[in-house]
């Protein structure tokens, strides 16, 4: 655990070292404020659904982009011989790096929480405020966001090139997304549909997003986060 923690707050200050953490806060911040905003000024709509309908889009584009230099730039300065052949295991690795990721895109969800406050109390107070979607909208997007990162950072071990790694992290990530949408699924035999809705990222965030907290899901996300993780540490060891 040691090893680990040591790892985590090196690649959370890292993000900081460079400005794409800077843009990657305020691009997000930007835009969720803007869906939220256009969300109520054109349909009147004093709620997040529009929030939390396509922070999980975003996400897809996002978070591959923080993640695509976590393996392929160690590789490209050569600092990842150092790594490996450091007393540290390749599990180890591979949290540090993931929980380092997950606190900074923590963060960045963190910032959005003045959301719910402001059309509480500024642009609609009139209003009442359903706390439970709400809550779970969060819970949702801190464990969606989490999956993809697992993914990204599973990208990343593939690829020298950050920018293939971003191409097959987002390819991934939108794969399982839309796994369970119906139009994907008109084409399957009706025995499949139940499996492939299971493992559609979307259906189990818009479970929590209701405000249902079911530990199926909370299940499901961490086993996608375990999956990739270890796919992850299987391809440090295989380029050892």
């Amino acid at each position: 655990m040691h090893n680990t923690i040591v790892l985590v707050k090196k690649e959370f200050r890292s993000y900081f070292s460079t400005p794409l953490a800077y843009i990657f806060l305020v691009a997000f911040l930007v835009i969720t404020q803007w869906l939220v905003m256009r969300g109520y000024f054109l349909r009147g709509q004093a709620d997040l659904r529009s929030f939390f309908g396509l922070v999980p889009i975003i996400f897809i584009l996002f978070i591959p982009a923080i993640t695509m230099r976590l393996w392929a730039e160690e590789r490209r300065q050569g600092t990842i011989e150092i790594l490996m052949t450091s007393p540290v295991r390749d599990m180890e690795a591979v949290l540090g790096k993931f929980i380092g990721g997950w606190i900074f895109m923590g963060l960045a969800i963190l910032f959005t929480f003045a959301l719910p406050l402001v059309l509480k109390y500024t642009v609609a107070p009139e209003v009442g405020t359903d706390k439970g979607p709400i809550i779970g909208g969060y819970i949702g997007l801190f464990l969606m966001g989490g999956a993809y990162l697992a993914i990204g950072l599973f990208s990343s071990s593939l690829l020298d090139s950050q920018i293939a790694a971003w191409i097959i992290g987002t390819c991934i990530c939108f794969a399982l997304y839309m796994v369970g949408d119906p139009f994907g699924l008109f084409a399957l035999p009706q025995a499949l549909v139940p499996f492939f809705q299971y493992l559609s990222l979307s259906r189990h965030f818009e479970n929590i997003a209701r405000g249902v907290i079911d530990i199926r899901d909370i299940v499901y996300y961490f086993s996608v986060i375990f999956f990739f993780l270890f796919l992850n540490s299987c391809m440090i060891k295989s380029r050892k």
